[in-house]
């Protein structure tokens, strides 16, 4: 569906938003959650993508389709190679099929696993015949998307010795392994991490818990993206979030603040406040510890009229879509003057914006929501907009709580 979007413009924004769960924290805790029944979770996120994720773990067929779902594949992975005499197929969409899984899979092999390629080397669709792994260490190339090392993680409590993992190289998106890691303390397993070596001690079980999932700092991302667009003096308040949050896209809060919005909490409500024009012309940023947040930054420095130049961000050619070739041909469709390679994005400023631009979406529901902002300056159209419902279902409703007029076209 292609959605007509049309904010309102020169109008303060003040209004307060509950977003969903973290669909980070929800997938890592669904496969403790399988691994260690007694865990119990609150505020799941409804995200496409927790939803594929509790379907695939209650199913007992064989073939398991998990879509677009990137985390589920990854988990799922190293889920089902440690459950004894299971067997499954692991498949997906066709760009699923295009997305590589090689070193988890050599990794995973490596400590005993049996997993092997139906179509093309590296990639799914997987045939996985669950076996006891016995073998306790194992090396990684650090420098690789880190749901590999967190779906090593995850597993690693329920194997016969724990496991020790050896990282070389320089870490990429060192916050969502501190996030796998705090979630397995949170939930009493005994984890440790010296440099570039981590282990994660064996748990035969754990005592009931209740698991209460923050809300979803990626998604907050997006408002916060809006306030910096607004006029000056607009706020908004987004529930629940915590200070002490595990989620690595929680360093959103000094990324805005050069774009004039600041950020406190009062409880469990992250308010944010625009209350200052920019204080820069050009960003300059490293975000291999938070590449997810690439398409939102990129596309408010444009909506501002400043530029970027955005490090670190060579994990987004194997996302839902090649994330940096999808902002480059969008944003040059509204006027952009930008330049991408294969792990870097340098967008110029003083762009003019146009006007009734179409916003292709390529499967990716990041594309949607980080395009969205920029409603509050020019009118635009977002394709395929319920793409959204992978991680955030309830996106274009709570816009329009914010005064944002859409419909159909």
């Amino acid at each position: 569906m292609k959605l007509h979007l049309t904010g309102v413009k020169s109008t303060q924004i003040d209004s307060s938003i509950r977003i969903t769960g973290s669909k980070s924290e929800s997938n890592r805790l669904l496969i403790l959650q399988a691994l260690f029944p007694g865990i119990q979770i609150e505020n799941l996120s409804n995200s496409d993508d927790s939803a594929v994720m509790q379907k695939a773990l209650a199913r007992s067929s064989e073939l398991i389709d998990i879509h677009h779902a990137g985390t589920a594949m990854r988990f799922l992975t190293a889920y089902f190679a440690c459950q004894d005499g299971r067997e499954v197929i692991l498949t997906g969409s066709e760009r699923m099929k295009q997305r590589p899984v090689q070193v988890l899979v050599e990794a995973l092999n490596a400590i005993g696993a049996h997993v092997e390629y139906l179509e093309d080397y590296g990639c799914p669709p997987l045939r996985i015949r669950g076996k006891l792994l016995t073998r306790s260490s194992v090396e990684l190339p650090a420098d690789i998307s880190s749901q590999y090392i967190s779906a090593l993680l995850l597993i690693a409590p329920s194997l016969p010795d724990g496991l020790k993992i050896t990282l070389k190289g320089d870490i990429t998106s060192l916050p969502y392994i501190e996030m796998t890691l705090g979630l397995l303390n949170r939930v009493g397993i005994r984890t440790q991490m010296k440099d570039s070596v981590i282990e994660v001690f064996h748990t035969r079980e754990l005592p009931a818990k209740n698991c209460v999932v923050e809300s979803d700092w990626s998604s907050a991302s997006y408002y916060f993206s809006i306030l910096a667009l607004s006029v000056v003096g607009s706020r908004l308040g987004l529930k629940a979030y915590r200070e002490d949050s595990l989620q690595g896209d929680r360093v959103l809060c000094e990324l805005f603040r050069p774009l004039g919005v600041e950020s406190k909490f009062e409880g469990d409500t992250l308010v944010l406040v625009k209350n200052a024009l920019p204080n820069t012309d050009h960003l300059d940023l490293d975000l291999k510890e938070a590449p997810d947040l690439a398409q939102t930054l990129a596309v408010c420095c444009f909506g501002l009229g400043i530029g970027c130049d955005l490090k670190g961000l060579h994990t987004l050619k194997i996302k839902e879509t090649d994330r940096l070739e999808a902002l480059k041909a969008e944003l040059t469709k509204l006027g952009a003057r930008i330049r991408v390679t294969d792990r870097s994005l340098h967008l110029e400023g003083n762009a003019e914006m146009k006007a009734g631009v179409s916003i292709e979406t390529y499967n990716d529901h990041r594309m949607a929501m980080a395009f969205a902002p920029l409603a509050l300056k020019k009118d635009l159209y977002i394709e395929d907009s319920e793409v959204v419902s992978k991680s955030y279902p309830g996106f274009w409703e709570d816009l329009s709580k914010l005064g944002f007029f859409m419909d159909k076209a």
